[in-house]
């Protein structure tokens, strides 16, 4: 069994989900928690399978491009002016409601990407060995809900 770590970073979001048959579809805000697990078989020189701050590193400053931010669905016929008056803060889902599901995703697959090109870089204080692999990530809607998303092996 391999050996995880846990770390969690929590934003202040937003999103609209057009196909909801109910208030969802105004827009609405959550404190989501998203939680990124990572595994190793074994352990580097300092007995961790990586530092927490390298998470942080590595994913923290475009993670927070979703703080304060509005998640909407390119195809609602407000996403135009929404983007036109508020900019970055609005990050449109390309035809697809910005469901929880589909953030769970969306952040595991930049934070991959991520963590690997961390891996290669050589002027980073801590070091991230190449068998260090992103397991899951989890997003916490609310204190009781949440949705993940993890590659199949």
């Amino acid at each position: 069994m391999p050996y995880r770590i846990c770390k969690s970073i929590e934003v202040e979001n937003g999103h609209m989900l057009t196909k909801h048959p109910d208030k969802c579809r105004f827009p609405h805000g959550h404190t989501r928690k998203v939680e990124f697990v990572i595994e190793s078989h074994g352990l580097d020189d300092n007995q961790m399978v990586c530092d927490f701050k390298i998470i942080k590193e590595a994913v923290g400053d475009w993670l927070d491009t979703f703080d304060h931010a509005l998640c909407m669905n390119t195809a609602d016929p407000a996403y135009g002016e929404f983007k036109a008056r508020y900019g970055d803060r609005v990050i449109g889902f390309e035809n697809q409601d910005p469901t929880t599901e589909l953030m769970a995703r969306t952040i595991f697959d930049h934070a991959e990407s991520a963590l690997a090109a961390y891996a290669c870089r050589a002027d980073t204080r801590y070091r991230l060995r190449p068998d260090v692999r992103l397991v899951r990530v989890r997003v916490w809607e609310t204190s009781s809900s949440w949705a993940e998303y993890e590659k199949s092996i």
